[in-house]
């Protein structure tokens, strides 16, 4: 149902903007270094075993994740008619849709039991189109169905006696960040958030790690492209586009040892490098989907449980950073334009 998200690949384009850097982390009180974040999210948020597996590990490790939550996810193939994404026709998604209601009802709960648990719901749009030609217009109209498929979920799928009592408040207040498809991030875009009222966006790209820029109102972080392999080469700190790199987008689960260990290695020297230096937040993307064996969600997985519990790393959510960073900064991202 979802093979199709590994059919397109996420690798740096001309559509991807890159943030200028800004200076170093902030130093916490008395001069002592802040602790190092860790930022790990989630694109998609469909899988309902990779949901209960994403959960087991926050719980273990005491982290907090990002889920960028497709909303086409939670409307049954059989009412796919009723999702309509800009100038796409009726019943179009390029994920697919939720294979029935009891799928759906699954995947409600782990929502609903991940923000319980301190991880944050965020947007991903709903049928994760390519929004690069889009204008403010249509990525408001996007963010709007978004919000009602959500705010409607229980009802419209018939669970409206099994939906929690602040479930519409949680919809109309505590979604305040978005990672475009295929980080297609247009000027249209910014405009749009700003306007719908997001507190962050999360689709752009930065040569390494950074704090998120300031513009406008909107707090604008940036997946870093790190050294990896051999040759340590530079590449978004993503799943996908390791997935294409280590295999050129074709699957070779016998070689998910390989990758995993490859994998863990660039992540953890790019942790390390940060939590040795300047403790500028690291980010990192991955989606529900196993690539290769499973190769990055064990890097990752392997990744969160080391340094997680160490007193001096938090690993959190996006919206957990901005409070941490306000409060070092006294303002929520360094000023500056991309």
């Amino acid at each position: 149902m979802f093979r199709s998200l590994i059919a397109v690949s996420l690798a740096l384009s001309a559509s991807t903007a890159v943030a200028r850097e800004p200076g170093p982390a902030a130093e916490g009180a008395g001069g002592a270094k802040p602790k190092q974040l860790l930022l790990v999210s989630f694109d998609g948020a469909h899988d309902n075993r990779l949901w209960a597996r994403s959960r087991n590990i926050a719980k273990r490790a005491d982290a907090h994740f990002t889920y960028f939550l497709s909303c086409a996810t939670l409307i049954p193939r059989a009412r796919a008619a009723d999702y309509k994404a800009p100038g796409i026709k009726a019943g179009r998604s390029n994920i697919g849709f939720a294979s029935d209601v009891e799928e759906v009802s699954v995947r409600l709960d782990h929502i609903w039991k991940a923000r319980s648990e301190g991880n944050e719901i965020a947007s991903h749009t709903c049928g994760h189109f390519d929004g690069k030609d889009w204008t403010k217009a249509q990525w408001l109209n996007e963010f709007e169905t978004f919000d009602q498929v959500l705010l409607n979920a229980w009802k419209d799928n018939g669970l409206a006696d099994r939906e929690p009592k602040d479930w519409a408040d949680f919809v109309k207040n505590d979604i305040t960040g978005f990672r475009a498809p295929y980080l297609s991030a247009p000027d249209s875009l910014f405009q749009a958030e700003r306007e719908h009222g997001f507190r962050y966006d999360a689709s752009v790209v930065t040569h390494d790690p950074a704090l998120p820029v300031k513009k406008t109102g909107l707090a604008r972080f940036g997946l870093p492209l790190i050294p990896e392999g051999p040759r340590e080469r530079r590449i978004i700190a993503m799943d996908y586009n390791l997935f294409i790199r280590h295999s050129a987008g074709i699957d070779h689960p016998s070689k998910g040892d390989e990758f995993a260990e490859r994998s863990y290695k660039a992540f953890r020297q790019a942790f390390e490098t940060q939590y040795n230096g300047d403790r500028i937040p690291l980010q990192i993307g991955v989606h529900f989907v196993t690539m290769n064996g499973g190769a990055y969600w064990a890097a990752m997985e392997r990744l969160v449980a080391e340094v997680c519990p160490r007193p001096d790393v938090a690993c959190v959510t996006y919206s957990e950073a901005l409070d941490m960073l306000e409060s070092r900064d006294g303002s929520t991202a360094t000023p500056g334009a991309m």
